[in-house]
């Protein structure tokens, strides 16, 4: 499929990166045509990088090729991601004074707008109008989603996930122009998933954590959530907006966590324990900052104890009949070391723990934790088989993780 990927001067540019990755990986051929201002964002080099084509913004360009309006006509999709509200503007008139604006008027081919722009611009009366012109012409607008803008605002006008973007897009060459509708398999099931990292105060300053973002963990609850559960989410010190229709409740600490996903397993039917607790805690936390000392050699010491296994914990209040008996879904992040492999240990901790069904997943430095892509291997219990999923968007996962529950929920 041929794809011209627009992409407008709006600070979400580096978002349509992944998507042209997105594209590339999946063996399409695209054509990036950035504005001028967009390269203020993303320069030049990184789109022939990443697309392996030559990228320009005027229409002087390899004139004798003609490529204002041949490029349009021998595309298959346009998508512009993120559109401004200038951008949206003069799609709307018809202006052209660029490569992007003559390309939208000479495309015979499906075209979809990812707006993205702060809340208020996007809701003023000529945004809007704007975007009635274009989808009353038979462009797609997608909706903007609501979250984290630049800055510290929140609101609608934030540029949906790569992965969002590139499902409305085979959809719309699908031709009913929208994301293909989720299968309700999970409707009238309540879903607890924690998500995120917790943290161990030190002193009013410090804390003891871990590098998960959460990024799984939402991923997990948005695919519950759109497969019709009702979903409480627990989330420890998780940043990223939370997915819609979802029930947040945040924690610091991994009582905190371990009290709010107790409290939450009652009466569910699934719970996911995405979340990585920290498995110790100070023993005593300084009520005001630490100090260092006069002598350079003396250091710290920190006694720390063990926090409580809150996997177990759901195991044992399940088996014991206290509660509803709810699927419990563990995590097993590891590392490889002397005494043992990555699957050597989760199966060691699967057994321990007690759960379901377990996801492992190598975890370092430059692994798993706040990427976008993921590797997950899935261990059922009473069952020697593994099943690999990845690498993958970790949107991917989720999925793959409930394809995989559903069946033994029945």
């Amino acid at each position: 499929m041929r794809v011209v990927l627009g992409v407008s001067g709006g600070i979400a540019a580096y978002k349509a990166c992944s998507l042209l990755r997105l594209f590339t990986e999946h063996g399409h051929d695209v054509t990036v045509v950035p504005t001028a201002s967009a390269l203020q964002f993303v320069g030049a080099p990184t789109w022939s990088a990443l697309s392996g084509k030559p990228v320009s913004t005027e229409v002087w360009t390899s004139v004798h090729e003609v490529p204002h309006v041949r490029i349009g006509q021998a595309a298959d999709l346009v998508v512009v991601a993120p559109a401004t509200a200038d951008l949206l503007a003069k799609a709307a008139h018809g202006l052209a004074d660029d490569l992007l604006t003559n390309t939208l008027l000479t495309a015979r081919c499906p075209v979809a707008f990812a707006p993205a722009m702060h809340t208020e611009m996007w809701e003023h009366p000529a945004t809007q109008a704007n975007v009635a012109t274009l989808r009353s012409r038979g462009a797609h607008v997608i909706d903007p989603a609501v979250g984290r803008l630049t800055g510290k605002d929140s609101g609608a006008g934030r540029l949906p996930e790569p992965e969002q973007l590139y499902a409305a897009c085979l959809a719309l060459l699908d031709g009913d122009g929208s994301a293909p509708p989720r299968p309700q398999d999970l409707e009238g099931r309540r879903v607890v998933v924690s998500a995120g990292g917790t943290r161990e105060p030190l002193d009013p300053v410090r804390y003891l954590g871990n590098r998960s973002s959460g990024k799984q963990g939402l991923a997990i609850a948005r695919a519950a959530a759109e497969r019709g559960a009702k979903v409480t989410l627990v989330a420890a010190n998780v940043s990223l907006p939370v997915p819609d229709g979802v029930v947040v409740e945040r924690v610091e600490t991994t009582l905190e966590l371990q009290r709010a996903v107790e409290a939450a397993a009652q009466g569910a039917d699934v719970v996911v324990m995405a979340a990585a607790p920290a498995d110790f805690r100070p023993a005593s936390v300084s009520a005001s900052k630490i100090k260092k000392s006069s002598d350079p050699e003396a250091g710290l010491r920190v006694e720390l104890v063990e926090n409580p296994d809150i996997v177990r914990g759901l195991v044992a209040a399940r088996d014991a009949g206290s509660a509803r008996s709810p699927f419990i879904v563990s995590f097993a992040a590891e590392t490889g070391d002397a005494h043992g492999t990555v699957m050597e240990h989760a199966r060691s901790k699967f057994a321990r723990k007690g759960s379901d069904l377990q996801v492992v997943n190598q975890v370092g430095t430059e692994l798993t934790f706040g990427k976008d892509d993921t590797t997950v291997h899935l261990l059922r219990r009473g069952s020697d088989e593994v099943t690999t999923v990845g690498p993958a968007s970790k949107d991917v996962v989720a999925d793959a993780l409930w394809d995989t529950v559903l069946p033994l929920l029945h």
